[in-house]
């Protein structure tokens, strides 16, 4: 009797199949990725030498590029639009405000949607219930409505003041140009000067990287300009004419450029220099300024014969305008039109410094005038905006950098553009500068990052005549930024034998007053507030002049980095015995928007960062007469641990205008960024 079959060996037969399938499929793979292993090493092998020999074939091009662009430098140039003043001029418009999303009102509940749909008699205790939420929603939703409309106004006002500051800058900066160029057709010497410096520092027509440094004098009676001015290096000339790759050795072959070949291509490069510099001077005189010019063209080296460094001069000529007029720039031979056509003298052997004589220099003119100022001290808020940024540039290369101003369009936010070439911690820095008598807002700073970002540059420098606020400090602090404030920027000016001043009769501006001794008299309406208390902790002592809790704005708070307030009604002072930090104030002179004058102390994190305010102990506030004459003394909390900022008290203007001390006492852990925030300093 047979028996069915269960269908198992099917089964079995079946599994047996689809595991010899895979072990084959595997087989089979494992097959096909050593082909395509040993394909990739071969084309790898192919791939490495095509790489290799087209990045020989790239960098001979960019070789012969390069070349080609300093062979037709002058002919390049030509043809670049001529300067006119009007290009520097700045258009009287600011960005729009955009308040963004508070500018969306608070949306209202409505009352409809509260309502419920039930029978009568549940319905009237739902539709209480529904009011009684209605109400706590609407309340809510006013006081949010109220909130932004706050927040809006005083955003509206912070950019008012931003706005009126822009438009004040491009005002003056404007005016500065009208001024130069009105100067400069009555043949006025500095006017003259300035702007045909200006000239030949917005020009397009350089290559990227070619110096901009000039010194030059205006001899009015013969209508000549008298200039040094910088010419490139020897190794502006690449030294290799062309790259190979040797595949046997695996490692690419340059090919030397011969001497003589360099050598002639420099000497070239110097003579078309000279030629454009005098093509762009003459192009820009459309007042008849210039009757003729001479031009001496020099490097930074040593002397082969004293071997002192200075200025190297390997060309110079004299080049009056009607014979200039004369040629055809385009088509001429540099060297030949240098020194035959105009009689000039160029260097036989640039590339070893061999020197000729200038027949004319900048000193030898009466009215003398260089990049980085006249013999009197100049007023930086009143420099013309392109002086004071070549007095800039003319500052990082007294500190052993090369700088170059960059032209006044499509800079990217650069206004000088330095080379530290200090190994590790030089590279490329960008700079900007901000000629400015109220705080320089931390939008500039944040701007200033981003193009630090953009230009892939090594750190960015922000230097103002003015100061920074402490949301421009914060934000800095880590990133590869430095400011420069005002008082930092002329000592860094005397230091370097550069001059200038902030304002009148300051010629060396402190960051602090001197000192009020007892014989000491404050003007009229001031009062000094004296700080004193006893432990070891080192502190700033601040204030911020507010309309309620809130700040009027960044240059209200008087803190180390901004020392006064623009109307001069509160100022730092440094303390006399036995306080140990102190505030002039004039109540009277405080904006009649302020009704609370806080003060504020918070350690000093450079001095002991590790510090808290448990050593904050005995303090009061002298409050003295502008005769140094003690009045009072106020009582303040002592400070407690873990805490690294505090509110000692405030001012409060009562509706007759006296003021009354309210004792503070609020700790902050953050320190002085902390506290400040709550008052609506801007800090990241």
């Amino acid at each position: 009797m047979s028996r069915r079959s269960s269908g198992l060996v099917g089964v079995w037969a079946e599994m047996q199949r689809q595991q010899q399938r895979q072990i084959e499929a595997e087989a089979r793979r494992r097959r096909q990725q050593e082909q395509q292993a040993r394909a990739h090493q071969r084309q790898a092998a192919q791939s490495h030498r095509d790489y290799r020999q087209a990045e020989a074939r790239r960098r001979t091009e960019e070789l012969d590029a390069r070349v080609a662009t300093l062979q037709g430098l002058l002919a390049s140039g030509c043809r670049a639009p001529a300067f006119r003043a009007s290009s520097l001029m700045r258009p009287e418009q600011v960005q729009p405000f955009t308040p963004g999303p508070l500018g969306q009102p608070v949306p209202m509940p409505d009352f409809q949607r509260y309502q419920t749909q039930s029978g009568w008699s549940v319905g009237r205790r739902a539709q209480a219930e529904a009011r009684a939420r209605f109400e706590r929603d609407w309340q809510a939703a006013q006081a949010a409505e109220a909130h932004r409309r706050q927040q809006l106004a005083s955003y509206e006002r912070e950019y008012q003041q931003w706005a009126d500051a822009q438009l004040a800058d491009v005002r003056r900066h404007n005016a500065g140009i009208v001024a130069i160029t009105d100067g400069a057709r009555r043949r006025d010497p500095d006017s003259v000067v300035e702007y045909f410096s200006a000239a030949l520092y917005a020009s397009t027509a350089w290559p990227e990287g070619f110096p901009r440094r000039v010194a030059a004098a205006y001899d009015a009676a013969a209508r000549q300009l008298v200039l040094d001015w910088e010419l490139p290096a020897y190794d502006v000339v690449p030294e290799v004419k062309s790259v190979r790759y040797m595949s046997g050795l695996d490692e690419d072959k340059e090919t030397a450029r011969p001497v003589g070949r360099r050598r002639a291509l420099y000497r070239g490069v110097l003579a078309q220099c000279v030629l454009l510099a005098l093509h762009e001077l003459f192009a820009a005189d459309d007042a008849g300024a210039l009757e003729s010019v001479t031009l001496n063209g020099f490097v930074d080296g040593h002397d082969p014969t004293t071997g002192r460094p200075g200025h190297i001069f390997l060309a110079t000529v004299m080049a009056p305008r009607a014979t200039f007029r004369d040629l055809h720039l385009a088509q001429v031979d540099a060297v030949g039109c240098l020194s035959d056509a105009l009689r000039g003298q160029l260097s036989a052997r640039p590339d070893q410094l061999t020197a000729v004589r200038p027949s004319r220099r900048p000193e030898d003119v009466g009215n003398r005038a260089v990049g980085n100022g006249g013999d009197e001290e100049p007023d930086l808020y009143d420099m013309d905006p392109i002086a004071f940024e070549n007095l800039v540039a003319a500052l990082f290369e007294a500190m052993g950098m090369r700088a170059v101003t960059t032209a006044r369009s499509n800079d990217g936010g650069v206004d000088v553009q330095a080379l530290d070439p200090a190994p590790i911690r030089g590279g490329e820095i960008v700079v900007q500068v901000k000629r400015y008598r109220n705080t320089v807002p931390p939008t500039a700073v944040r701007d200033l990052y981003g193009t630090v970002q953009d230009a892939g540059a090594n750190k960015g420098v922000l230097v103002t005549t003015s100061g920074f606020g402490p949301g421009s400090h914060t934000f800095a602090n880590g990133k590869p930024l430095e400011l420069v404030s005002g008082p930092e920027l002329v000592d860094l000016l005397h230091r370097h034998g550069l001059r200038g001043r902030l304002g009148e009769g300051r010629s060396r501006p402190s960051a602090q007053p001197s000192a009020p001794g007892p014989g000491t008299r404050l003007p009229a309406d001031h009062n000094v507030l004296g700080m004193l208390w006893t432990g070891g902790v080192a502190l700033d002592v601040c204030a911020l002049v507010c309309h309620g809790d809130r700040v009027l704005s960044d240059d209200h708070f008087v803190f180390f980095n901004n020392p006064g307030t623009p109307d001069g009604s509160v100022h730092a002072l440094p303390a006399a015995a036995p306080d140990r930090a102190a505030l002039g104030v004039s109540f009277d002179a405080l904006p009649a928007e302020a009704d609370r004058f806080v003060l504020v102390a918070a350690v000093d994190p450079e001095v002991d960062p590790d510090a808290d305010l448990s050593g904050f102990t005995d303090a009061q506030i002298r409050l003295l007469d502008p005769g140094m004459t003690e009045l009072s003394r106020l009582d303040v909390s002592d400070g407690r641990p873990h805490e690294t900022a505090l509110v000692l008290g405030s001012f409060r203007r009562r509706p007759n205008g006296d003021w009354d001390f309210v004792l503070g006492g609020k700790g902050y852990a953050g320190g002085l960024a902390e506290l400040v925030r709550d008052y609506g300093v801007e800090v990241e």
